[in-house]
């Protein structure tokens, strides 16, 4: 049996404990707390709290992206069903909390932004990464003839991620997945519908 090691038990719990304080509520004391470990462990493996903050957002973003792969990019599927996929794979990933958490993204876009330029840079990236994904089903969409050719797809994927990103904002906000259900009925029935 393989033993966890401490910086691996700093990066598991750490994320839950900033996924659910928020990354300024959660101090390098809890985070080792939750982990179970020493509080030299933080420093020993994590040069500052704001470089334990972008590695767990790159873990959150693994997740993410498998789920992204499976949907999105998953060729084997009609574009316009991947597209529903991921919106409703991705309300069920926020509300195993009961959307009290959030997408870490967005919470990390909220409350670290503005203080880490390295952190506000790679969710600009991370954000660049999904709309990429969209870009690339809604491309699919049009070549099969589900999407109208006049879509722009590049635009549509743009709105389509800062629009989640709202909604999933709501969704914790009113701890209900009815902000992200209303944004999958809108660019299905009126968005994807007048397009195609």
């Amino acid at each position: 049996m393989n033993k966890i090691s401490n910086r691996d038990k700093i990066l598991t719990e750490g994320l839950k404990v900033v996924h659910e304080r928020g990354f300024a509520n959660a101090s390098v004391r809890d985070i080792v707390q939750a982990a179970g470990v020493p509080q030299g462990s933080f420093t020993n493996h994590f040069v500052s709290k704001e470089a334990f903050g972008l590695e767990i957002l790159d873990i959150y973003f693994a997740a993410g992206y498998e789920l992204i792969r499976e949907t999105l990019l998953n060729d084997d599927l009609p574009p316009l069903q991947r597209m529903g996929a991921y919106i409703d794979a991705n309300m069920s990933r926020l509300n195993q909390s009961g959307m009290r958490n959030g997408c870490l993204f967005g919470n990390f876009t909220a409350e670290a932004s503005d203080h880490s330029e390295i952190i506000r840079t790679r969710l600009v990236e991370i954000f660049g990464e999904v709309q990429g994904a969209v870009a690339y089903c809604l491309k699919a969409g049009i070549a099969a003839g589900e999407i109208s050719p006049t879509l722009d797809c590049d635009e549509l994927a743009g709105f389509f991620v800062a629009s989640l990103q709202g909604a999933n904002l709501l969704a914790k906000a009113v701890r209900n997945p009815e902000p992200v259900e209303r944004f999958k009925h809108v660019l299905f029935s009126l968005i994807l519908q007048r397009a195609g």
